[in-house]
């Protein structure tokens, strides 16, 4: 009786464990997408230019680029969820501070102390996932915290100025941390994992040395892996900015059109994660379903800057490439666990995930020196190229090592 009562207790154990770490990681979506409908009322109130305000993101991405690695390393070294606990912690009272306090340079340093929080859920978030999720139930799993980071992203703007109506933009930040505390209390309630208490008490022995851990990094392995997330990072933040006004340039499309149009691509993109996720758990190609997902995506994006298409048309395939786009996801985590030896989860997703920022940083300088140039077009042509690029990573190398 009692073994039978231990193997029924572990799944649900399992399942609280995921739902937490899902909750945490649609924190860190929400938390990224704070300043954007609050910045009319932040710069009014500091009264600084958008220059001066958009010093709090490039914070933020600096910090949270340059020691995402690091924060790697320390996953492995003394566990997961005792980083994610502590990444969450500063990231909501970092938020909070910067809405209690009346002054600009306060609220420039909590970016940065949120940018430092920011660094340690996807190598953590991904390392417990490795960890504690039955394999055969692991693309699905990833599927929903991916989708869950879109819903952080997707109920950001409405709660965040519904909170400011109500209580200006300095509540909304409060009530933002509020939210995140929640979920911290989640956390903290959640019994330590098993494999956490065993990595505490040989006190990290078992992961990489520093020494190990980079040359790990630096295999072409990993390399192609980390030019996967950079590329679709770089298609993925061009594409969403500047789409509406691209198509406004190229075909005169209408922008209430464009905007459907953009919503067409996202809404499908997180349809396409959950659809990816189901994929992934019953075809073990991973490498395959990704190349064809970012090359389906790319022809039709090719096919939208090419051809001046009726409004469904361009809605459906709109749709068509965000979906593609986003059924590529899980898979792709399952190829980055695949060439991660055991014990480096948190370093190797820590790394490879710093191509997030890399791509989101490179995405607005090159975009808008196209648009900039008169190339409309451009935009969708670099789009497709960059999209058939990534999926030469996959077959150069990401295809070695597939299943887990």
């Amino acid at each position: 009786m009692t073994q039978f009562t231990s193997v029924r207790a572990t799944p649900s154990a399992e399942s609280r464990l995921i739902a937490g770490v899902c909750a945490a990681h649609m924190m860190s979506h929400y938390y990224l997408l704070m300043l954007a409908p609050l910045l009319a009322f932040v710069r009014v109130d500091f009264n600084v230019s958008y220059t001066e305000l958009a010093l709090a993101l490039t914070v933020f991405n600096v910090v949270s680029g340059v020691l995402q690695t690091p924060v790697g390393f320390l996953v492995d070294r003394i566990g997961a969820r005792l980083v994610l606990i502590v990444g969450l912690a500063l990231s909501s009272a970092a938020f909070a501070i910067a809405g209690l306090f009346n002054s600009y340079w306060v609220f420039i340093a909590m970016y940065g102390v949120a940018g430092l929080g920011n660094t340690t859920y996807h190598p953590a978030d991904y390392s417990l996932l490795s960890q504690h999720s039955p394999p055969e139930r692991l693309g699905h799993i990833f599927a929903f915290h991916t989708f869950a980071g879109m819903l952080g992203s997707a109920i950001a703007p409405v709660t965040l100025l519904a909170m400011q109506s109500y209580f200006g933009w300095r509540g909304a930040y409060v009530g933002a941390a509020i939210f995140g505390f929640i979920v911290l209390a989640v956390l903290l309630a959640l019994p330590e994992p098993v494999a956490e208490q065993r990595r505490a008490g040989r006190s990290g022995k078992s992961a990489p040395s520093a020494a190990v851990g980079w040359q790990l990094l630096l295999s072409p392995a990993i390399l192609l892996n980390l030019a996967f997330f950079v590329l679709t990072s770089l298609m993925g933040n061009g594409l969403n900015t500047y789409l509406v006004v691209a198509l406004g340039a190229l075909h005169g499309t209408p922008s209430a059109i464009a905007n459907i149009a953009l919503t067409s691509l996202l809404a499908m993109n997180a349809i396409g994660v959950l659809a990816g996720g189901a994929l992934a758990a019953r075809i073990r190609q991973h490498a395959l379903i990704a190349a064809s997902g970012l090359t389906i995506a790319g022809l039709v994006t090719a096919l939208i800057g090419l051809l001046d298409l009726p409004s469904a048309a361009l809605i459906g395939l709109t749709g068509l490439s965000g979906f593609s786009v986003g059924a590529t996801y899980p898979s792709r985590d399952m190829l980055v666990r695949a060439v991660t030896p055991p014990g480096a989860f948190g370093t190797v997703f820590g790394f490879v995930s710093t191509g997030f920022n890399i791509g989101a940083s490179i995405a607005p300088i090159v975009y808008g020196m196209l648009m900039d140039h008169g190339e409309p077009r451009g935009i969708f042509f670099l789009s497709a190229a960059v999209s058939l690029v990534c999926v030469s990573t996959v077959t150069l190398g990401l295809s070695r090592r597939q299943g887990g």
